[in-house]
């Protein structure tokens, strides 16, 4: 009976079809430099990761574990920021910046998925980067083709189903209005703020999700580095010492990044000044570190500037 007076009442307001985005800015001068320095970032970061898995699928001397979730990590960096930015971009020339309903709730499933796949993605790597530090012996036996393939389905699995349980609920909930998201993408914590239903059952599973995947991930690579480090001080020689934690600088430098960020904006007490921060704070999580991530690993990396350099000397061989 309830039931049916709740949607008897919904019938009397109009449904929410569009939202509004309200962007970065809206000074048109702004928002030409804005345009150019995210083209740049954008294009740096596709050709950056895109590069760096055919670098890793065309060199036989990188076909290790390491590089083959690092592979993967490039793959769902380019899903992930073309999620967002195409449409940010087209967004500067907009006055109305209106987004469908069906539009945003596919993004943010989008972005949700490969933000989560890349949580379940940097724990593997860290289980990897433990396995080849403190069972190296052992380590082609454990970390087998096989079980790297499963390990990068289950982390691309579970952020589906993450995203996929999240976002249903929440799109099946009423919106009457308003409908401006103070944001420059759709996010589901300012989306479902937006609705005229009862959401603590979303914010529930939002919660949830964010704690089994989100804290769930950082506490396994958190872990994953307290036996690193346990192993690399039984290591005697400090040059064995200082190499066994290069392997695992470059990972350690993304997570950091990545978790920092990410903590920085979704643990910030809700207020218009903190959204303000929260839009710069996004920008750096969304846009910059896709772009960084790649270039972190290839700046620090060894095998892959070699591998980087034995391929431009083939290409300048066979265009002679």
């Amino acid at each position: 009976m309830s039931e049916s007076i709740s949607k008897d009442r919904y019938r009397n307001h109009t449904s929410v079809a569009m939202f509004v985005l309200l962007g970065l800015a809206n000074e048109k001068d702004l928002q030409l430099i804005l345009f150019l320095v995210f083209l740049v970032i954008y294009l740096v970061t596709l050709i950056s990761n895109l590069g760096l898995i055919i670098l890793i699928r065309v060199n036989s001397h990188l076909h290790t574990p390491m590089y083959f979730f690092l592979s993967y990590l490039s793959f769902v960096d380019i899903c992930y920021t073309t999620s967002i930015s195409p449409r940010m971009l087209s967004d500067f020339f907009k006055d109305g910046k209106t987004i469908s309903f069906f539009s945003c709730a596919t993004q943010y499933f989008v972005i949700a998925w490969m933000g989560l796949s890349e949580c379940c993605l940097l724990a593997t790597m860290a289980y990897d980067r433990y396995i080849a530090i403190g069972k190296p012996l052992h380590y082609s036996a454990i970390m087998n083709p096989n079980l790297c393939c499963k390990m990068v389905t289950a982390a691309l699995g579970s952020g589906f189903i993450s995203s996929l349980v999240e976002t249903v609920p929440c799109i099946n909930l009423y919106y009457c209005g308003p409908n401006i998201i103070r944001h420059f993408f759709c996010d589901l914590p300012q989306i479902v703020s937006l609705s005229c239903s009862d959401t603590f059952l979303c914010q529930s599973i939002i919660f949830l999700v964010a704690l089994l995947i989100g804290f769930g991930s950082m506490l396994f690579i958190l872990l994953s580095y307290s036996f690193i480090a346990a192993s690399i001080l039984k290591i005697s020689s400090a040059k064995g010492s200082l190499k066994a934690f290069n392997t695992c600088a470059s990972h350690l430098a993304v997570v950091t990044l990545f978790y920092g960020t990410a903590l920085s904006v979704y643990m910030r007490p809700t207020s218009n000044h903190s959204k303000n921060q929260d839009k710069i704070l996004s920008v750096f999580y969304v846009n910059v570190i896709p772009m960084l991530n790649p270039l972190i690993y290839s700046l620090r990396n060894k095998e892959i500037k070699e591998a980087l350099k034995r391929l431009m000397k083939r290409a300048t061989f066979l265009s002679q």
